[in-house]
This record gives structure tokens, sequence and C-alpha cells, in this order.
């Protein structure tokens, strides 16, 4: 068996390729650095690194190890933290960040019920936009993001808000005056894109590549931002399905918003890294999942709060779509 400082002294390396770097990043010398490697290599049966005088590299050997054992070192350091964080309580800061104006009334019920239920951790309560969003969850300056799913690669807890669909067009547009539409409607109009940063699954579950019964979907043009997506709309440039929320929240007079009759709710809730899942976390969905049911207080105003009957995990584990 290896034991953690070997590990660390050998994953360390991997990533450095210098022995001098190495030792001075955990506090050892060069000769200590060198004896471990050596022990291993032994243990191993065959070289994990090759050195000269000038360069160090990983063998393949020694790479497909530092792959394995990566992981499972990050594992129990993240095991530790939770247990730790559970024996503590529920302490600390706890970075929640919230995708659109329209979630915050959800956001704020939820910090206020995990406010009374563990007044020891402060909530620091900050906006993202789409370019950022994920970047903030893998980078760590957010714990939390209330935004919609789908969110690939992250975990994510019980719908806390759903809403139906509605089609933005531009005022003077065909389907402006129609009641509502289909989507199959949008296999004859282009549909503005979101920008690249924005996950994949997001992009098929908003603007799909083809309709229901499998008619292709013209790509329109892609906006930076939400409010450019609209703008592009009002410009003519194309259609885009959103969120019912939008008539509240984005109120504009070159523009109109059909019901979509044939279209699944959109639903929001709170993503994390799943690398990210302490007691606090795991406390916040908790409370959040209990504020918009109703618990104690209310979701606030907006769109509708997701209820424990409506088809959605009401539990804390996470889910990842």
């Amino acid at each position: 068996m290896w034991e953690r400082g070997e590990i660390e002294i050998f994953l360390t390396l991997a990533e450095e390729l210098h022995f001098g770097r190495t030792a001075e990043r955990l506090r050892l010398t060069t000769g200590r650095v060198s004896q471990v490697i050596r022990k291993l290599e032994r243990r191993v049966g065959g070289p994990l690194f090759e050195r000269t005088s000038r360069t160090v590299r990983i063998t393949p050997v020694g790479r497909r190890l530092a792959d394995d054992l990566a992981p499972l070192v990050t594992a129990m350091q993240e095991a530790v933290t939770r247990a730790a964080d559970a024996s503590r309580g529920i302490t600390g800061e706890l970075r929640v960040a919230f995708l659109g104006e329209w979630t915050a009334p959800a956001l704020l019920a939820a910090v206020a019920l995990f406010g009374e239920r563990h007044p020891d951790c402060r909530v620091d309560i900050r906006e993202v936009h789409l370019s950022n969003s994920r970047a903030s969850l893998v980078d760590g300056s957010v714990d939390l993001l209330l935004a919609s799913y789908p969110f690939d690669g992250m975990a994510c807890g019980p719908a806390l808000l759903r809403e139906a669909r509605v089609l933005a067009v531009a005022a003077g547009h065909p389907l402006a005056g129609a009641e509502s539409v289909s989507l199959e409607v949008l296999a004859d109009h282009p549909v503005v894109q979101y920008p690249a940063v924005t996950s994949e699954g997001f992009k098929r579950d908003r603007t799909p590549d083809r309709t229901p019964s499998g008619r292709p979907v013209p790509k329109g043009p892609v906006g930076g931002s939400f409010s450019e997506m609209l703008t592009l709309v009002a410009l003519g440039r194309g259609v885009l399905p959103v969120g019912e929320h939008s008539r509240r929240y984005y109120p504009r007079p070159d523009i109109v918003y059909v019901p979509v009759r044939d279209a699944p709710p959109i639903e929001r809730g709170l993503i994390w890294a799943p690398g990210n899942a302490t007691e606090r976390v795991r406390a916040f969905v908790r409370a959040a999942s209990d504020a918009a049911r109703g618990k104690s207080g209310s979701a606030g105003a907006g769109p509708e709060p997701a209820g424990a009957g409506a088809g959605t995990e009401t539990g804390v584990g996470a889910r990842t779509p």
C-alpha cells in the first residue's frame, strides 16, 4: 500500500515535471522527492518518469497511474471535508448565485429559511450571466447557482420553479397575432441561438435542432446575452423559445410572446459542481426545497414554484441532467 504522502509526491511531480518545484511546493528536499519516486518505481516494477540532466518526462505507465489516482485522492479529500463540515455544524460562508432576475424571489426565500436554520453560516449572493455561469461553478468562485435545467456536467437538486414556454417573435411577425403555436413552427422560421458557452443539453432543450416530428430547425444568429438575443428577435432575425417569465421581466413593445401549446414546462433549480457537495451545499438545497414547497414562507412572486407533487424530485440527492 502506498502512503498518502507518497501519492502526493508522485502526483505533484506528475504535474510539475520538475524535482525542484515539486520539493518547494511540498516543502521537502529534492533528495526526499527522488527517494520516494525511486521507492514507488521499485514497487511498480518499472520507471514512472524519465529523467535527464535537463528534463523530466512522465512515462505512459506513470501517466496512467496519475490519471487513476488523481480522482481517488480528490474523492478522499472531499469525504474528509464533508465529515469536518458535519462535525462542526453548518458554519462559514456559502456563495450562491442566480442567473436571471426572475429567479431572485425564490433564492431570497431560500436564503431566509437557511439563515433561520443555520445562523452561523453567511450566505453571499451574486449575479452571474450566460457568459460566466459555468465558469463560476468550475473555478469555485460560486458554490451554488439557481438556473435553468438542464445544465450539463453539474449536479442539481429538485426543481424549485416551473413555467410554461412561449415563443418570442417580432411585433410585426406573422405569428404575432396567433393565440398559440406548436413546436412544429420552429421548422418554418430561423431560431436565434444561445452563445457557445451555454451547455449543449440546455441548447438542445431551448433551441432544438429538430421539431418533435423530425423536421430540421433553421439556425438564426447567435446572441451574446439574453437581452441581445431578444433584440435580434425584435429585428426580425429569428424567433426564440423562452419562459413565460419574459412577459413580466422583459416587456418590449417590439416583441410579442406567443404561448407554445405542446411544449413541456421549463424547470429551474439549484446547480453545483459534483465535487463541491459539502454539508453547507446540501443544507441550502434542503432549505430551498422546503421554501419552494411552502414549509416555511413562500418562494415569492414570479414563476410558479414547483411543488412536491409536481412530478420532480423532492429529495436532496443530486441528479445530473
